[in-house]
């Protein structure tokens, strides 16, 4: 961390054992994720009307490039919060994983999911195991009876809707992932 990490204590008496338990979590994300920028953790004691024991919440703010990230368990979520040390554990781990997921995305490994196409079939060929669909706009794409995803080559009529996602490769636009059903996208007739 850039920052020195910061422990603010409200309405709750500070610990030496709870800050070095907040200290070695708050040093495992650094380790985690080596360009957090600040970390703040707020600890207090939660103002409901409970009917057993207090309830801790922790919050946590950290810094890290173009991003804030917050994180909070509202104890009256979870009973066990009662114990400072298990809201502690479950406030890092949910830091842990939005960590992950941002770290994720700063990468880039965010899947990007293809666009689905619309068509009908327009021309068959069963003994060579493949035939064309006809686009919205009227292009043709080349589709291989492995593509179809819920549906026997063999049933298939001219005419039929379908969707898919579209290939480009160097032959041309091919069809992969095909499926029949209703698509609910209007069809030029």
């Amino acid at each position: 961390m850039q920052i020195p990490l910061q422990i603010t204590w409200r309405d709750v008496p500070k610990s030496e054992a709870l800050e070095a338990d907040i200290r070695q979590k708050a040093e495992k994300l650094d380790r985690f994720y080596s360009h957090i920028m600040s970390c703040r953790v707020l600890v207090e004691r939660s103002h409901g009307r409970h009917r057993k024991g207090n309830l801790y919440r922790i919050r946590l703010d950290i810094t890290v490039p173009d991003k804030e990230i917050v994180v909070t368990r509202d104890p009256a979520e979870h009973q066990a919060h009662e114990d400072m040390y298990v809201s502690i554990r479950d406030t890092f781990d949910a830091a842990r994983r939005q960590l992950q997921d941002y770290a994720r995305i700063r990468r880039g490994d965010v899947k990007h999911h293809d666009e689905p196409h619309t068509a009908r079939v327009a021309r068959l060929f069963p003994d060579e195991d493949y035939g064309f669909l006809e686009t919205l706009d009227g292009g043709e794409v080349y589709f291989h009876r492995n593509a179809l995803a819920n549906a026997d080559f063999d049933s298939l009529e001219i005419g039929t809707e379908v969707q898919f996602i579209e290939e480009h490769l160097d032959e041309g636009p091919q069809a992969k992932r095909v499926s029949i059903g209703k698509h609910h996208v209007p069809l030029n007739s």
